[in-house]
């Protein structure tokens, strides 16, 4: 086993090691296309939107290969975000494990393949009755319309994969779990059974709602889960945001040694966050369009961000320094070397939703089309050598941090609430 040791201000030692960070859910290839607005009402598609394929998409994919240059990535909204979350962290590698189910086929070949360079430690159900699942991204302007086509995804069974002991182990070791809501779809039983275990040892779990369709149609199970649920994420769906997530907060929690953390992103748009019956209404850093490439996955990357600092326990500052806010940036070769934790991170600090954490645009990452990577924030650093849905580590050193004690100052008051261990 890796382990990296990390001092903290009050002097303790904390191993971050492989497995703390347990994501499950539907893996999908994602074949990623500009495409143009001929193809999308071919189709019946809208330019931004999240679909699961019909009859009359079959032949889609088909075509989007065929009529355009395609990227192909690991994907699924869980498992974007768990690489997303390993991404920020570095190292260890395999801090991150990844359940769900795949084919027998070249497609499937591909995801592991795509994991493995993510250093996600993906522990896939294999299967030979259903193709492995893709996902058609297709780009238009910074809008994105995905149409997924879940295939062995749905297949996936609690009793022949999650109930293995060698697989309940890697649950068992995690400290911090996260399943989208598009699971709800699939095994409403496996993540009912995760989220009991993290409820019964005061671990954190999360969930997404994802989708409208899930509230809408899936609400039995999902109402299921939500007792156990200590940070929901979600993003717009009505003009009466505040008050759901108001009383999103107050729905009954079995573990009450945590209060429930709601945070709905609206895009560019105030982000919405309640914490302890307190709605608060966080802005957002504004984005010249002209620096947008496209916005797929850019809910997957806020979440995967907030992910790597819950698995790390360097709270809001962490997050902070990775997507680059307030001139603060990465310097990939001395991650952690260049800050003085006074007065934030210590073991027993963890995220609460400050102004900046919030304030990412519901995004970690956009592309820019200068070919380098850029911030939500618009500060540009060394762009990574694969898309904005299969992250690698920056090859190169960009600035180092700066302005730390002004960050500090502003935040001291309103982070380190939340408790991780």
């Amino acid at each position: 086993m890796c382990n990296k040791e990390t001092i903290t201000s009050t002097g303790r030692k904390m191993m971050i090691s492989e497995n703390i960070l347990f994501g499950m859910g539907n893996p999908l290839l994602d074949i990623s296309a500009v495409v143009d607005k001929d193809f999308l009402d071919k189709f019946g598609l809208k330019p931004n939107d999240q679909i699961l394929a019909e009859d009359k998409h079959k032949a889609l994919f088909a075509e989007i290969v065929k009529r355009n240059k395609v990227e192909y990535h690991a994907g699924g909204s869980t498992q974007n975000s768990v690489k997303i979350a390993q991404w920020m962290i570095q190292k260890p590698h395999k801090v991150a494990t990844f359940f769900g189910c795949i084919g027998t086929d070249r497609f499937g070949e591909i995801l592991k393949k795509k994991a493995e360079e993510a250093h996600v430690d993906a522990r896939y159900y294999e299967q030979n009755e259903e193709p492995t699942g893709t996902c058609a991204a297709c780009i238009t302007g910074d809008n994105r319309s995905l149409v997924a086509n879940l295939a062995a995804a749905n297949c996936y069974k609690k009793e022949k994969h999650l109930d293995l002991d060698s697989n309940w182990e890697l649950v068992e070791k995690a400290k911090v779990y996260y399943i989208a809501g598009f699971f709800l779809t699939v095994s409403p039983e496996s993540i009912l059974k995760v989220a009991k275990h993290a409820s019964d040892n005061n671990k954190i779990f999360c969930m997404n709602l994802s989708a409208p369709f899930i509230s809408q149609f899936f609400k039995e199970p999902l109402m299921k889960v939500m007792p156990y649920v200590d940070i929901l994420f979600g993003n717009e769906t009505t003009d009466d945001i505040a008050e759901i997530a108001r009383k999103t907060q107050n729905l009954p929690k079995e573990n009450t040694r945590r209060q429930r953390v709601v945070v709905f992103t609206q895009g560019k748009d105030d982000t919405v966050a309640t914490v302890d019956d307190q709605v608060t209404m966080f802005p957002v850093v504004d984005i010249d369009q002209n620096d947008i490439v496209d916005t797929n996955g850019a809910g997957d990357a806020f979440v995967g961000g907030t992910e790597g600092c819950l698995t790390t326990c360097f709270c809001v500052l962490y997050h902070l320094i990775c997507t680059n806010q307030h001139n603060i940036y990465c310097d990939n070769t001395s991650r952690f070397n260049k800050i003085t934790f006074n007065d934030c991170i210590s073991l027993r600090c963890l995220f609460q939703t400050s102004y900046f954490l919030l304030s990412t645009q519901d995004s970690c990452l956009h592309w820019s089309k200068s070919s380098r990577w850029r911030s939500a924030s618009g500060r540009v650093t060394t762009r990574p050598t694969s898309s904005s849905r299969g992250l690698d580590a920056p090859s190169q050193k960009s600035q180092t941090f700066t302005n730390v004690s002004n960050l500090l100052s502003f935040t001291q008051d309103v982070f380190c609430t939340y408790i991780l261990f």
